[in-house]
């Protein structure tokens, strides 16, 4: 595939960069993922939470030499960046737009999506045609993000599916919001879960509809999951926890 030319563009993503002082150290104790474990073929998924362990936002994060580039959704770009920017306090720390674009295949180069293998490859460039097929290429596979869907502020981080996403990590030490993430992953205490399904009649559970697609996104119990897309991954932890 020639990447430069094909549509590829997520039009829907922006890039922030985030350079300084110890970067990774200055995002380490703010988002969810290890930032000591991003390298150019590592990107990971996170999030940045209100301290009750509530998404306020979610990304993916590459390194970028001494940097790291933020892979956010665009709308709340210039919201993300200001929310980082309250926790800079005095530190020599920089965080403003990049002019690389997000890209997506469902096959060939890039860097496969640090959440799930199936969702394809990712990598950022220079602007080309913006694709179409990735909205609903993610749908169908259950997976959920951005604040249409996750809420901003509504939805606990574990119950965006971030443990089986890995969109967390439970051995780096604190970030906002990890006491309660953490409490909730240890008492297996996740009663609920954002899931893609067939568009019916919208409700309360209902945090975005996608009539052109015949799907919608729910915050539903997991005892009442219904007629909700339930791929592989997301079946095999609720076995486990069925399990416990």
């Amino acid at each position: 595939m020639d990447q430069q030319s094909s549509a590829t563009m997520l039009a829907d993503r922006s890039v922030i960069r985030v350079a300084g002082d110890d970067v990774r150290g200055f995002l380490q104790g703010l988002v969810t993922a290890d930032t000591a474990a991003l390298t150019p073929d590592t990107p990971a998924w996170a999030a940045l939470l209100s301290p009750q362990g509530k998404a306020l936002f979610d990304f993916i994060l590459w390194a970028d030499g001494d940097a790291v580039l933020i892979d956010a959704e665009a709308a709340q770009a210039e919201a993300l960046a200001k929310r980082l920017s309250m926790y800079r306090l005095r530190r020599a720390i920089t965080i403003q737009p990049d002019d690389r674009k997000v890209h997506w295949s469902s096959a060939g180069e890039g860097i496969p999506d640090p959440r799930l293998a199936a969702l394809g490859r990712r990598w950022l460039a220079p602007a080309s045609e913006p694709t179409r097929d990735w909205h609903a290429h993610r749908l169908s596979l259950g997976v959920a993000e951005g604040v249409g869907e996750l809420g901003a502020g509504e939805t606990l981080w574990l119950e965006c599916n971030a443990r089986e996403l890995n969109g967390v990590s439970f051995t780096k030490g604190c970030y906002v919001g990890q006491e309660n993430t953490a409490r909730m992953h240890h008492r297996a205490k996740v009663n609920r879960r954002l899931v893609v399904a067939p568009l019916t009649e919208t409700g309360p559970r209902t945090r975005a509809a996608y009539p052109e697609l015949g799907l919608m996104v729910e915050h539903r119990r997991i005892d009442a999951l219904g007629d909700a897309i339930v791929p592989e991954w997301l079946a095999a932890a609720l076995a486990e926890t069925a399990s416990d």
